[in-house]
């Protein structure tokens, strides 16, 4: 197994150094871009996260914005998605070892029916950006000539749908900060591109069917909550706060708190000055970055599932009883799974921010905006507090600081588990069995 996963984590990287080498093509920038900058890029594209060290409105031309959004496009199919998809327009069937890849890729619990699933992605990508494509265009058009306002919805619908927040525009979606339709628009998007296909699917079917899984249910209360959480919190530290939202009237308040929240843990648009939010508001925010959003969507993070489980296991541990959501006891190989997704992400997290912070910001001068950083890489989610200019914060980063952010971008578009099982490989089995003994806590 841990040679398949070693496959995808692979198939990421490839895909990511011909986009850098495509991007590295004359009329693709505006103006000469470092090839790390453009590997940077490409990999922030491919791993759906936004960070970037070249703008993508004023360095890339139309050609190079196409290549980022195709690159965006191939990052939420995946590599084996799109193989997948390729085998179907071709008519051939795809060997054990191509559908068991086809299955990791796309988090989908069994190998049956795999296929019928991978068509179901596609239809329901290209009805859902179609859709918010048209709306964002039209309005768009309100203040945009024809031809540039149907690329700014073609572009940020895709985009959106695939929780990258890659924006065409300079300052991202800061202008239209106070565009009910436009954040409306974007937020839907993500919120459905964060649940993820499979829940997608059992929605949609629901009418036809008696239930919806345990999974459904707790990815659709789970992001309910956390959306509205991160709102009050929000709302809460920044409502006074005039380098955030403090000047804003109390709609606008209410709607820049909504499209943060949203954003926070699947995409990085924003519409405020991240950098101007209270020190207690990127911690939290930080948090909501690493949760991600549901497994099997476009997301990274160690997600919400493993979260509210996490959650679960807690509070029925201190009642002794066993792990029981929507009347259904939780397995306790899921359980340990979710912890153990849980502990490595913690370590990485911990690890990147300490070796970071000793590399790329000696005189502790942004510490929390480091971490802030971390946690977006991590997280695929791109919303940064920013370098001073219209760059992610990475731009101040050194070589290795850029690098490092690219392998936890990585780590996150896959999954830490995957990504782990990647890096340490297959361990040997052992058929000796020691005594018990017990350790005091």
């Amino acid at each position: 197994m841990h040679r398949i996963f070693g496959m995808i984590v692979g198939s990421y990287v490839l895909l990511a150094l011909v986009g850098a080498f495509l991007l590295n093509l004359a009329p693709m920038h505006t103006k000469p871009v470092a090839f790390l900058d453009l590997f940077f890029t490409s990999t922030s594209a491919v791993c759906l996260t936004g960070l970037i060290t070249a703008n993508p409105a004023t360095d890339f031309s139309v050609y190079g914005q196409a290549v980022l959004l195709g690159l965006i496009q191939a990052g939420g199919f995946g590599y084996m998605g799109l193989a997948g998809f390729l085998f179907l327009l071709l008519g051939k069937k795809m060997g054990f070892k191509s559908r068991l890849m086809l299955k990791e890729s796309l988090d989908y619990p069994n190998m049956q029916g795999v296929i019928l699933y991978l068509k179901k992605i596609f239809l329901f990508t290209l009805a859902i950006e179609f859709v918010g494509a048209v709306l964002l265009s039209a309005c768009f058009a309100t203040s945009l000539p024809l031809k540039r306002a149907l690329w700014a919805g073609v572009f940020h619908s895709i985009s959106a749908f695939n929780n990258a927040g890659f924006s065409i525009f300079a300052s991202n979606l800061v202008e239209y900060q106070t565009n009910t339709p436009i954040n409306l628009i974007i937020c839907t998007l993500i919120i459905l591109g964060g649940l993820g296909f499979l829940v997608l699917s059992e929605c949609y079917n629901y009418p036809k069917q008696a239930r919806l899984s345990i999974h459904t249910r707790i990815v659709l209360w789970a992001t309910l909550g956390c959306i509205v959480l991160g709102m009050v919190v929000v709302l809460l530290f920044e409502w006074d706060n005039p380098k955030s939202m403090g000047n804003l009237s109390s709609f606008s308040k209410v709607m820049a708190a909504f499209f943060l929240s949203v954003n926070l843990r699947t995409a990085g648009f924003n519409t405020i000055d991240l950098a101007g939010l209270h020190d207690q508001s990127l911690f939290f925010c930080s948090l909501l970055m690493v949760i991600g959003a549901a497994p099997g969507s476009t997301a990274g993070g160690i997600k919400i599932t493993t979260l509210t489980l996490l959650l679960a296991y807690a509070y029925h541990a201190l009642k002794g009883q066993e792990v029981v959501l929507f009347k259904r006891t939780i397995p306790q190989s899921i359980l340990k799974k979710s912890f153990l997704i849980f502990i490595i992400a913690m370590f990485y997290i911990t690890a990147s921010t300490m070796l970071l912070s000793a590399t790329d910001d000696r005189k502790n001068q942004f510490f929390l905006h480091l971490f802030f950083e971390v946690c977006s890489a991590f997280g695929t989610v791109g919303a940064s507090t920013g370098n001073g200019g219209d760059l992610s914060l990475v731009a101040r980063f050194s070589d290795f600081g850029k690098l490092y952010l690219m392998v936890l971008m990585f780590m996150g578009r896959v999954g830490v588990l995957v990504f782990s099982i990647a890096l340490v490989g297959k361990s040997k089995t052992y058929h000796v069995r020691y005594p018990e003994e017990e350790v005091v806590l």
